[in-house]
């Protein structure tokens, strides 16, 4: 009786280690995935190597660029990210210059503890209408982030977690690796803007007279710059 007690016992503790055990890897192997972008662990194997994304600076001739293009193979690339709905990837002389949306695809997207910052009102697609204020079922249609019924767009570059821009860096600079700087935000006006000289692209237009509006773009976007860039669609 006594040896059949200590083999149940015996049993029991096999279970609850291996179940430990197994919450433990489960946990490990989470955070470890393309999906978690917030785990915030010591040694962390997203963050493990040089940081790959470029930080807000004061310096606006880092944002003096003499040419640019629109990137689709790095747009696309972006865009299948676990966390990113939409992408826009522009190429300079020496940046990239990434844009986004976010979507619900993937954890700690964002550096406030993984709480969603909602600029977006999506309650309307509930009633059948665009603006649930309003009650219009009119929108922009030229633009790719809107307050109502879009993906998630978030104010600052700060919003996005540094997993994240780490991750969407390291890709960027995988098909890019001449690229001095990785600039990423998902500030709906510049995603917006973005999304005009991206347009301007597609038609064929020439780009070389944009460059100036670029630039003003990013440097206010980037480098604190004090010119707020007007949309060249509103030209």
């Amino acid at each position: 009786m006594q040896q059949l007690r200590k083999a149940i016992i015996a049993l029991g503790v096999a279970a609850i280690t291996s179940g430990l055990l197994g919450a433990c890897n489960y946990k490990s192997e989470f955070h470890k995935s393309a999906h978690d972008y917030g785990s915030r662990l010591a040694n962390d194997p997203k963050m493990a190597r040089v940081r790959a994304y470029s930080a807000v600076t004061t310096d606006p001739k880092m944002h003096d660029n003499k040419y640019f293009e629109y990137s689709s193979k790095l747009s696309y690339k972006v865009s299948n990210l676990p966390g990113v709905s939409d992408a826009i990837v522009m190429l300079t002389d020496k940046n990239a210059y990434v844009g986004i949306t976010t979507d619900w695809t993937a954890t700690g997207t964002l550096s406030h503890g993984g709480k969603r910052m909602r600029e977006q009102d999506n309650t309307g697609t509930t009633e059948g209408v665009y603006n649930v204020d309003t009650g219009s079922s009119r929108w922009d249609p030229r633009k790719i982030v809107t307050p109502y019924n879009s993906y998630f767009s978030h104010k600052d570059i700060s919003d996005l977690s540094t997993e994240f821009r780490q991750t969407i860096a390291e890709n960027v600079r995988k098909l890019a690796p001449n690229v001095q700087g990785v600039h990423i935000s998902a500030n709906q006006e510049y995603m917006n803007q973005l999304l005009d000289f991206a347009r301007a692209s597609w038609a064929g237009k020439p780009l070389a007279p944009l460059i100036p509006e670029f630039n003003k773009l990013a440097k206010y976007t980037f480098s604190l710059g004090g010119q707020v860039p007007i949309p060249i669609s509103d030209r």
